[in-house]
């Protein structure tokens, strides 16, 4: 299947393996690339990376600042590429949040559901403090340092930090700006990989998406901190794929 004019945007990879489609939204600041090494890492499973606006190969077009708008455009483009086929959604960090919230658009445009949710880095939305984050460039920087998972040279290049402050800018004032609203529970199974060394996301935090499905849920530990997904890249596609391919028996 090709992705037609109006939402390649949105996935700047082709499909390479057919069957079961995986979308991968990338965490605050991220791009697509972040996920292209998983690309044909899964058999019968089509890791699709999700480009949003401001980054990589639509660094012209303007981030969101909010996450209703950036999951309701993004739910159209999913479900216009997915249609019949299966899918499953992945978001990491700021990528959960974004993912959670284009399945709650999807459910209300009555779409159909994807066979998993996937979530890594990031809190239940209900639990999450939403109030407080970097503001300034100096805040924003100690925040990636502290995060880890973006190389000192990149901190300390002012021509860097130029390129990838106004996505990663943007994202977090998205997430700062976004209430959690209450709604009934997705039918839909979560799977939960938590870094049992993540500070921002701690692994027993991650423990109330369960809240979140109807469905089934699941928490797997991985080794690391707040990257532990990319940093522990056989483990995460392993356990991925695991649930993945069951679905699609």
């Amino acid at each position: 299947m090709t992705a037609t004019v109006g939402h390649s945007r949105w996935l700047p990879f082709p499909d390479t393996e057919g069957g079961l489609r995986l979308y991968c939204l990338p965490h605050a600041g991220g791009s697509a690339s972040a996920f292209r090494p998983w690309i044909g890492r899964i058999p019968g499973v089509s890791v699709l990376p999700v480009q949003y606006p401001g980054r990589e190969t639509r660094l012209r077009e303007n981030p969101h600042v909010d996450i209703p708008s950036l999951a309701s455009e993004l739910a159209e483009a999913l479900l216009a590429d997915a249609q019949d086929a299966p899918y499953a959604v992945y978001g990491h960090s700021f990528g959960a949040l974004t993912a959670f919230e284009v399945l709650h658009v999807i459910r209300g445009l009555g779409g159909p559901m994807p066979s998993h949710l996937i979530v890594s880095g990031f809190s239940a939305p209900q639990s999450e403090d939403f109030a407080d984050d970097a503001v300034t460039d100096e805040e924003i920087v100690a925040l990636l340092r502290d995060l880890g998972g973006t190389p000192e040279q990149y901190l300390t290049d002012r021509r860097i930090l130029k390129m990838i402050m106004p996505p990663l800018r943007a994202d977090l004032t998205a997430k700062v700006a976004y209430r959690y609203m209450p709604r009934p529970e997705l039918d839909v199974p979560i799977l939960a990989l938590g870094g049992v060394e993540d500070q921002q996301a701690t692994y027993d935090s991650m423990r109330g998406w369960a809240d979140q499905t109807t469905a089934g849920f699941r928490l797997h530990p991985l080794n690391g901190g707040h990257f532990a997904v990319l940093e522990q890249q056989e483990e995460t596609l392993r356990v991925i794929a695991g649930v993945l391919c069951r679905s699609g028996d």
